[in-house]
């Protein structure tokens, strides 16, 4: 199957910082944890999560609650060990940090990874086809999907896959944008999405179930049930369960999906818990699409072809199944040190039916298209352990913070294609097109993919309070990254640095900067044989943070750099060694650099709102690297609770971007450059609470009815129009 190629081989390498530095930081953690920091007179000992905080203060946090029921509903976290593990505040965090929790996700009817992503400050959506979907930060091609901070490879034969998980068992998904080579490995300095599934932690029997209707007859199901197992409530469960149905804009389309979450958390001791689930998700689709529609007709004027016009052929299908065990021990130690070990096994699977239409159509009889029909299936087994110690320690009469882990991480992948062409006399003709094609003449099927990628880590990262307001963040990641089978047999070291300076100005603001990096090992070699060393990339980055009303209210301001090298680039007409594969040679990439604002959680005790808006440009030796995305965007989304009518909850917002383009080749052979205009869509959302338990709410996207392009080349992919969906939500 031939999967639309992107500029996605990006990573970073450490410069050179000794190996002497990562022993010394593991010795630390070993003396931590057999000598914990000496008390402060302003410690409190506690069960609870802490979290260092400003001025060597400590901010305790109820890990069950976690704060009054106004701070449930907000927008923003108080922590997060987003970026490095530790627990800190988003203030503390020397990198662009955006974490989408629960309420947004509700109020925004937010229903998929990918929605999230869509409406994440600094992300950008390339909708390829009616299943895949491709997601970038800063310029450059995000790769980096955790679950609970397991990192998932990625490649754009899975752009399907983790972007299209339900959000319904998810508790929330942080983003940290840049390179986060110390959390995930090998990657894309773009961004890192880790999704952070909902545990059982209610010692009473709680529950939610909703229902929903809305445009193209969507309808979806969800049930959210939790509670004790045990008398005591030592150990509790979970299950969510859901179901949906739906048509589309596009004529003939048909989705189902259907998924089952399960968790049992146990509290072994009064220190440790212990955690088991299961995910599974299942979706079918009808008629999907491959590719999009021609964007010219064969004289060369521009097609005008109705949002609703399905290019697949009525025999297309497409069918994915996920399912993971995961399962994770959690220890706190009396002295503030916390103890994690985390593992799961993920299988995914894709079967699949596709015709992509080709050439352009004559104007006036529709007929010259031909096209080329794919049936492809693929597996990605993983299997992946992290565990990780975290906490504080004491040096110098000072208090400081350390985290030290090791993870290995197994993941194969296996995809199979069998093709069949269709000219143009069985094409026909696509005026009136209803999908009426014959199937083609099958070819045998072959292997695309059959190979082995296995990555072994030690990390660690120190906080050190150098003075009240002053902190320095410092660590580094190891890597041993190794492949085998059809991409090549081929292993690559790497030490991936790490550092962050944070100045506390005062109460509210602090200042930082940070230096991250990331690599991307890649199976090119050179004329004389040898494999590239990894692509890597650098990113630079420094503003400020504030927080108001004890972190209900947070903001950043980010002006960044980010810099890829050692990127494979074809050596002319030379081979390896003197055969038939093309020599490659490493060659400077692209440079992105811009700014970042992010207002993000309670303005008042009425009023949430998250603002974002980025700014960068990139290029690399050709020109404006990446030019299908905005380098200008803006997202904006609030709810407002009316003080004089309380039930009644009210809000929307609106996402803009700028002008992008494509290079194409047209119907006469010849280069052309597509653009697509301004992008503004806007939306908005109501929900009244009709009874204590009882909720309804309604959501409309697209209130304009703006009519877009979400993928515009040689082929058109139409953007959603205007839809609408109505729910009901009853707590028990």
């Amino acid at each position: 199957m031939s999967f639309i190629s992107r500029e996605a081989g990006v990573g970073m390498r450490a410069p050179g910082i000794k190996n002497t530095f990562t022993v010394l930081l593991l010795a630390l953690a070993i003396h931590a944890l057999i000598n914990p920091a000496p008390a402060r007179a302003d410690e409190t000992s506690s069960d609870t999560t802490t979290a260092t905080s400003k001025s060597q203060e400590v901010m305790v946090v109820d890990a069950a609650a976690n704060g009054s029921a106004n701070e449930q509903q907000d927008y923003s976290v108080k922590t997060t060990r987003a970026g490095t593990k530790m627990l800190l505040t988003p203030r503390d965090v020397p990198q662009s940090v955006s974490v989408i929790t629960q309420q947004r996700m509700q109020d925004q009817d937010l229903q998929s990874v990918g929605d999230v992503l869509d409406n994440t400050t600094g992300i950008s959506t390339e909708i390829i086809d009616s299943e895949r979907s491709a997601y970038f930060s800063r310029g450059f091609y995000i790769n980096n999907y955790t679950f609970d901070d397991i990192p998932t490879s990625v490649s754009d034969t899975w752009d399907f896959g983790d972007a299209g998980e339900d959000t319904a068992i998810y508790d929330r998904i942080e983003v940290v944008r840049g390179a986060t080579g110390l959390m995930t490995g090998a990657g894309n300095p773009a961004a890192s999405v880790n999704m952070v599934r909902k545990h059982a932690d209610s010692r009473e029997f709680t529950g939610n179930v909703s229902t929903s209707y809305g445009s193209w007859n969507k309808q979806r199901y969800v049930m959210d049930v939790s509670g004790p197992l045990s008398e005591s409530g030592n150990v509790r469960g979970r299950v969510i369960a859901g179901y949906q149905d739906q048509d589309s804009w596009l004529d003939r389309y048909h989705k189902s999906k259907k998924f089952l979450y399960g968790v049992v958390d146990a509290d072994v001791t009064d220190h440790t818990t212990l955690s088991l689930g299961y995910d599974y998700q299942q979706s079918n689709t009808g008629n999907p699409t491959w590719g999009g529609l021609p964007t010219w007709y064969g004289g060369g004027s521009r097609t005008r072809f109705d949002r609703s016009t399905n290019p697949s052929a009525d025999w297309a299908r497409y069918s994915l199944d996920s399912r993971k065990v995961f399962a994770n021990a959690t220890h706190n130690f009396d002295n503030g040190w916390t103890f994690r070990l985390n593992g799961t096994h993920a299988e995914e699977t894709f079967n699949d039916k596709l015709l992509y239409i080709m050439d352009f159509p004559d104007a006036v009889t529709g007929e010259g298209l031909s096209g080329f029909g794919s049936k492809d299936r693929g597996t990605r087994k993983l299997d992946s352990v992290d565990t990780y110690a975290s906490g504080p320690f004491g040096l110098f009469g000072r208090r400081h913070e350390l985290v030290a882990g090791v993870s290995y991480s197994r993941q194969h992948n296996a995809t199979y294609s069998a093709d069949g062409a269709l000219d143009s006399d069985q094409m026909g003709s696509f005026n009136n097109w209803n999908g009426d094609v014959a199937d083609p003449q099958w070819d045998d099927w072959y292997q695309n993919a059959d190979d082995v990628v296995r990555q072994k880590s030690a990390y660690t990262a120190a906080r050190f309070s150098l003075a009240d307001p002053l902190s320095l963040i410092i660590g580094a990641r190891y890597t041993q990254w190794r492949t085998n089978g059809s991409s090549g047999d081929m292993s690559k070291s790497n030490l991936t640095p790490y550092s962050g300076l944070v100045y506390d100005i005062n109460d509210t603001w602090s200042a930082y900067a940070s230096y991250t990096s990331i690599f991307q090992p890649q199976t090119y070699r050179s004329r004389s044989g040898s494999y590239l060393s990894p692509v890597t990339g650098k990113n630079y980055e420094t503003g400020l943070k504030s927080d108001w009303m004890n972190g209900r209210l947070t903001a950043t301001v980010a002006v960044f750099r980010i810099e890829q090298d050692n990127v494979g680039q074809p050596d002319g007409d030379n081979f390896v060694n003197g055969g038939s594969e093309q020599a490659y040679y490493a060659a400077k990439g692209a440079v992105s650099k811009g700014a970042e604002f992010e207002l993000n959680g309670a303005v008042t005790d009425n009023l949430q709102m998250t603002f974002g808006a980025t700014r960068y440009v990139a290029r690399d030796s050709t020109g404006r690297f990446n030019s299908n995305m905005p380098q200008t965007s803006f997202k904006l989304f609030s709810r407002y609770q009316l003080p004089m009518l309380p039930e009644l909850t009210i809000g929307g917002g609106a996402n803009w971007q700028n002008r992008t383009f494509q290079d194409a080749t047209g119907p006469d052979g010849e280069t052309q450059r597509v653009y697509q205009g301004s992008i503004p869509l806007a939306n908005l959302f109501a929900r009244y609470q009709v009874t204590k338990q009882l909720a309804v709410q309604a959501n409309v996207d697209n209130l304009f009815d703006r009519t877009y392009y979400s993928w515009l080349s040689d082929y058109a992919v139409y953007g959603e129009p205007r839809n609408y969906s109505v729910s009901l939500s009853y707590n028990f």
